[in-house]
C-alpha cells in the first residue's frame, strides 16, 4: 500500500490503540503530519477508559507538539479511519465507525485485514513501517525534527532501548534520523514511576530458577514493557544465571524480555522460539523480546513459557567445528552445481584500512578492508566475506553486473564518516563452475547449533531438513546448508546413506 493512494479522500480520522504507548503516538503523529502537509485536515485520536498518565508520554506529547486528542465518546463517521500500531477489531482498540478502514501495524495479524492495509510483522515498530512508507513517497522526515525524534522514540521504546531490533530496516531508520537526543534522555529518565519501581522489586523477589539450564524466569505485574528489560538486566548480574526471561500478562497481550550471556544461547532465537505460532519475537544475540497474543493460546502462559524453555534447551546438539570430525562414511558425496552469484571488491567502495559495517537481512557484519577483501552475495542475498585467493580458486569472474531482487538490499557503511553506500551497484557476477567444490553432506534429523571453524563465538542453526556438510579437503570446514537451497546448489555423486 502507498500512502499517496489515500490522498483522493478528504475526511480522515487517525486512531491508535487505547492506552497508547510511544510507538502508537509517533505513528499517528507521522500520519497526521503527512496528511496535513498534503492539504488534508485529519483528526488524531485515542479512546478507551483512561487518558495518558505516564510521565514520559506526557512529556512526549507536550514537547514534540503531538496533536493527539483523548476522545472516549467519539461518534463522528469519517470517510477514512486509519488505525496505527493496532488492527481494527482487536480488543485493545475501541471500535470507531467509518466508511473505509485502513490498517498500518507491525504486530502479528490476528483479524481479517481491510483491503487497504500495511502490516509488517517482522519490523520492530510501527514507527519504522510508516517511516519507510514516507520515504517511498519522497518525504524527508528530518525536515521536522519533532517528528524524527518521535519516530526514533517509538522504536526505542518498542524494542527496549533498541536492544531488541532484528530487522535491518529498523537499524536504517536509527541511522537516518536526526533527533533531539537530550529530549530522548529526558523521556527515558522519566520512564519508571515509583509504583513501577515497586513492581520491579516484587518481581525480582518471586523468581523461578531452572537450575538445569541456569535460567531465571520472572513474572511481573502488568507494567511498561521497558520495565521487563530493567528486571532482566538486573537479574543477569547474578553469578548462577546465564539466561533470564521476564514477562507480564495483560488482557491485551503478554510481553516478555529475554537476556543471555552465553554464546550457546542466542536471545533472539530463544525469543522467536517462545513466541512461535502464538506471537512474535526477535532482537539481538544477547538481548531480545517478544509478544504473545492471548487469543492464540488456551493453556496457562506460565506453563507455555516454561515448557518452551525446556523444549528449546533439549532440542539442539551443539557442534564445535574446530574440535569435531564428522563420520563421512555415513554421508553422501556432492559437487557444486553451476551458480551465478555476486561479488564486490571492497576497495571499489572504500579505501584499504577503512572499517565498514555491511548491513544485511541476517544482521550487521563488520570488516576492516584489506586489498584482497571481497564480499560474496548468495542466491537469497546473504553476505559473507571472502579473500581474493579463495574467490579466484572457486569462481569464474565475468566482469558483468550482478542483478537480483532481494527482500532487503545490503548496504555498506563507512564507520569513520557514517557514509552509506548500496552494495548492488558495485556487484559483479561470478560463476561457480560445476564440480568446483566437493562436499560430504546429509540431511539433519534433529536440530543443531554449529560453531564454525572460522567463527567460534556465533553459531549457525540447523533445522530438521537442512543439511550438515563438510568440505572434502578440510575435515573442520563444517557448515549448515538450508534444505530449501540444497538441491539448487549441489548435485549428488554418491549413494544415499543414513541421516545425521
Amino acid at each position: 500500500m502507498r500512502l499517496s493512494e489515500l490522498l483522493k479522500y478528504n475526511d480522515f480520522v487517525i486512531q491508535c490503540h487505547d492506552n497508547p504507548d510511544a510507538d502508537a503516538l509517533a505513528s499517528g503523529f507521522a500520519l497526521y503530519t503527512y496528511l496535513k502537509n498534503n492539504g488534508k485536515d485529519p483528526v488524531f485520536i485515542y479512546r478507551g477508559r483512561n487518558p495518558i498518565t505516564k510521565s514520559n508520554l506526557k512529556i512526549m506529547v507536550e514537547e514534540l507538539e503531538i496533536p493527539v486528542q483523548y476522545e472516549p465518546d467519539f461518534d463522528r463517521i469519517p470517510d477514512i479511519l486509519i488505525t496505527c500500531d493496532c488492527q481494527y477489531g482487536q480488543r485493545n482498540v475501541t471500535e470507531t465507525k467509518a466508511r473505509y478502514v485502513v490498517v498500518i501495524d507491525h504486530h502479528q495479524v490476528t483479524v481479517d485485514l481491510p483491503r487497504f492495509s500495511e502490516v509488517r510483522s517482522n519490523i520492530g515498530s510501527c514507527s519504522t513501517v510508516i517511516w519507510d512508507m514516507l520515504r517511498q513517497e519522497g518525504v524527508n522526515v528530518n525536515e521536522n525534527k519533532n517528528l524524527a525524534t518521535a519516530l526514533y522514540y517509538g522504536l526505542y521504546t518498542d524494542t527496549n532501548k533498541l536492544s531488541e531490533i532484528s530487522h535491518p530496516l529498523d537499524r536504517d531508520m536509527v541511522d537516518a534520523l536526526q533527533i533531539n537526543r537530550s529530549l530522548i534522555t529526558k523521556m527515558s529518565n522519566s520512564n519508571i514511576s515509583l509504583d513501577e519501581l515497586s513492581i520491579t522489586g516484587r518481581a525480582i523477589l518471586n523468581y523461578e530458577y531452572q537450575e538445569e539450564f541456569r535460567c531465571l524466569v520472572i513474572k511481573t505485574e502488568p507494567c511498561d514493557p521497558n520495565i521487563l528489560g530493567v528486571i532482566s538486566d538486573f537479574a543477569m548480574e547474578t553469578a548462577e544465571v546465564d539466561v533470564c526471561i521476564a514477562y507480564y500478562i495483560s488482557p491485551d497481550e503478554i510481553k516478555f524480555s529475554v537476556r543471555s550471556c552465553v554464546k550457546e544461547v542466542h536471545a533472539n532465537e530463544l525469543a522467536e522460539y517462545i513466541a512461535n505460532g502464538i506471537g512474535g519475537g526477535g532482537g539481538h544475540l544477547l538481548k531480545a523480546g517478544g509478544t504473545i497474543r492471548p487469543e492464540k493460546i488456551s493453556d496457562s502462559v506460565t506453563d507455555i513459557i516454561s515448557q518452551r524453555i525446556h523444549d528449546y534447551y533439549n532440542k539442539y546438539e551443539i557442534i564445535y567445528a574446530k574440535n569435531t570430525t564428522l563420520d563421512t562414511s555415513t554421508m553422501n558425496f556432492y559437487t557444486k552445481k553451476e551458480q551465478k552469484l555476486g561479488t564486490i571488491k571492497l576497495t571499489d567502495v572504500y579505501p584499504v584500512g577503512t572499517s565498514v559495517e555491511i548491513r544485511t537481512l541476517e544482521g550487521d557484519v563488520n570488516v576492516t578492508i584489506a586489498d584482497d577483501t571481497y564480499l560474496m552475495i548468495g542466491i537469497e542475498g546473504e553476505i559473507y566475506p571472502i579473500t581474493e585467493e579463495k574467490l579466484m580458486n572457486s569462481y569464474q569472474v565475468t566482469g558483468f553486473k550482478f542483478h537480483s531482487v532481494f527482500e532487503y538490499d545490503p548496504t555498506i557503511k563507512n564507520l569513520e564518516t557514517d557514509e552509506v553506500q548500496p552494495v548492488m551497484p558495485f556487484a559483479k557476477t561470478v560463476i561457480s563452475p560445476p564440480g568446483s567444490s566437493r562436499i560430504y553432506a546429509k540431511p539433519l534429523d534433529h536440530e543443531v547449533k554449529l560453531f564454525t571453524a572460522w567463527d567460534d563465538e556465533k553459531y549457525y542453526s540447523g533445522k530438521v531438513g537442512d543439511y550438515i556438510a563438510v568440505r572434502e579437503d578440510d575435515p573442520h570446514d563444517i557448515y549448515v546448508i538450508a534444505g530449501r537451497l540444497f538441491d539448487e546448489l549441489y548435485k549428488p555423486t554418491g549413494k544415499g546413506l543414513s541421516a545425521f
